[in-house]
């Protein structure tokens, strides 16, 4: 049985879809506001979060942005549900972070079955990154988990991968591929060289990875991590681009500009056993600490205690 949380506004749509999932057999909690689903969230991870777009307060959409800049809730899927046909809606929803998109009103049976094909997704593609190899989704939270179990002081390292978007648009999909790939090669090497008992790397997914290793050596281990980074985008996008040390894009908003090569930018958090949480407040922490790291520009390794 799966966990489910919905959020809307509307209490007669949370009852007509808490209704219909639960007759599925799924587990079903309801939120009547972005902030309240947050809460949630917090509380307890939904293998599932259903959002309704228009919300009081927080939107779905930058519900969405939350849970998904969040490396410990970034797996869960989300299925938007909105009263908009319009394909800017749908863009909208997407570029949060949306995994599917279903407009109201709809048909039962259509919300079972992309409920059924989130979730068979996750369990899918929950265990290991088909591209890097590396784990992912319940691995992490695990090795954190067996760090706190045995009462250790340990360090989180949240590494991304700067411009990776277009850097991905100029060089295409089998060079970016081959990032990704080389990235958690690289990664193993470094947590199989500095041999730490219990050390481990992961892939939260996209771009961003994730390691975790003993408290006075996580800072060493990230900074090895951006050198060898460094290295092997060098190797993959040739010579000529490498002596350059750029290259020409669109941005976000269509406009042409220049971005450095991709980089590694990476937060590390200490964390004391007395002061954890749960892995979604360490996740927020490392989540802030890595969108300091990223404006900081790229190589950045930043450090704090939790």
């Amino acid at each position: 049985m799966s966990f489910l949380l919905y959020a809307d506004d509307h209490e007669h749509m949370r009852l007509m879809v808490r209704d219909v999932l639960q007759a599925s057999g799924h587990e079903v909690a309801l939120a009547v506001d972005g902030a309240s689903a947050l809460a949630c969230v917090r509380e307890r991870e939904p293998d599932l979060l259903i959002l309704d777009v228009s919300m009081p307060g927080l939107s779905g959409y930058e519900v969405c942005r939350v849970v998904k800049s969040n490396p410990f809730t970034a797996r869960v899927p989300v299925l938007m549900l909105t009263g908009e046909a319009d394909v800017d809606a749908k863009v909208t929803g997407f570029e949060a972070g949306a995994d599917d998109y279903l407009t109201k009103p709809f048909d039962p049976r259509e919300l079972r079955a992309r409920v059924g094909a989130l979730l068979r997704i996750v369990q899918r593609e929950g265990e290991r990154n088909p591209t890097s190899g590396l784990p992912g989704g319940r691995a992490i939270e695990e090795a954190i988990t067996r760090r706190i179990d045995a009462d250790q002081a340990f360090a989180v390292g949240y590494l991304d991968i700067d411009h990776f978007k277009p850097f991905n648009d100029v060089f295409g999909f089998a060079a970016a591929d081959a990032v990704i790939r080389a990235t958690g090669e690289a990664l193993r090497d470094v947590v199989r060289d500095a041999g730490g008992a219990g050390d481990f790397v992961g892939h939260i997914g996209g771009d961003d990875f994730l390691l975790v290793t003993e408290a006075d050596r996580g800072e060493a281990m990230a900074r090895l991590c951006v050198r060898r980074f460094r290295a092997l985008v060098r190797r993959i996008v040739g010579p000529d681009v490498a002596a350059r040390g750029s290259f020409t894009a669109a941005d976000r908003d269509g406009a042409e500009r220049t971005f450095r090569l991709s980089s590694l930018s990476a937060a590390v958090l200490v964390v004391a056993p007395a002061r954890y949480e749960s892995a979604v407040a360490l996740g927020e922490r490392a989540a802030e600490l890595k969108r300091r790291a990223k404006h900081a520009g790229g190589d950045t390794v930043l450090v704090d205690t939790l």
